[in-house]
């Protein structure tokens, strides 16, 4: 098979991963704060089809791999009801963020199984190394004789990078992505009334005239932060 389709079918698997595990911790956050709406409707769950929205799931992902090279996108949003928690600013807040912080939590748990992998497995330095420069679509990187283990590696360097990617990505306020959610708790009523209207126009335009600067601020140096750690621990 054409490495580049496996490398696709790599991040789509971990893409798939990353949008259940997201969702499913804004629907079991809910649920504990008071919510029961997105239980009673079978999203506390890690079933990728509860969860997967035809246009943020698939058609915007594609889109992005096209024009920046990169899998993003959104999930199907999870049912929230707000008026079921006793502390409705600060429980839906913390709602919010329950999605982008397990994407940090699943960066952080493929980091320390990288850092393992590399003193267990003979050559896990040199497979790592491999992992990181397929990842960053570096030329004429050579695949012979790895390890066995290679493929675990590369994955769980895919589980690094997209998860960080939707980590940061999740957090810019524009609908539908969860930094609006934060954002319309301190907004006027008015200045809400047009935010709401922006819908996701202003994604797109963000995604195609400011997005590069997003990550170059933020994606990278965390990435950044992360291979440092994964080649110096």
């Amino acid at each position: 098979m054409n490495q580049e389709v496996v490398l696709v079918i790599f991040q789509v698997v971990v893409l798939i991963l990353a949008f259940s595990v997201h969702e499913c911790a804004h629907a079991w956050t809910a649920w504990r704060l008071g919510d029961p709406t997105a239980k009673m409707l079978g999203r506390v769950t890690l079933n990728p089809i509860k969860h997967l929205d035809i246009f943020g799931s698939v058609i915007f992902p594609l889109i992005s791999l096209v024009y920046g090279g990169m899998l993003i996108g959104w999930a199907k949003p999870t049912p929230v009801t707000a008026r079921n928690f006793k502390n409705y600013r600060r429980d839906d807040i913390l709602v919010t963020l329950a999605g982008p912080a397990s994407n940090l939590l699943l960066a952080t748990g493929a980091l320390i199984l990288l850092i393992v992998l590399k003193y267990v497995i003979p050559g896990g330095v040199v497979a790592i190394a491999t992992a990181v420069a397929l990842a960053s679509k570096i030329p004429g990187v050579s695949t012979e004789n790895l390890p066995s283990l290679f493929p675990i590696a590369l994955l769980l360097y895919y589980i690094i990078f997209i998860n960080l990617l939707l980590f940061i990505f999740n957090l810019i306020p524009i609908p539908p992505l969860d930094g609006s959610r934060i954002l319309r708790h301190y907004l006027p009523y008015g200045a809400l009334q047009v935010y709401d209207r922006i819908g996701t126009i202003g994604l797109f335009l963000i995604f195609l005239l400011g997005g590069g600067v997003i990550f170059r601020v933020f994606f990278y140096p965390l990435l950044g932060f992360f291979q440092h750690i994964l080649f110096s621990v």
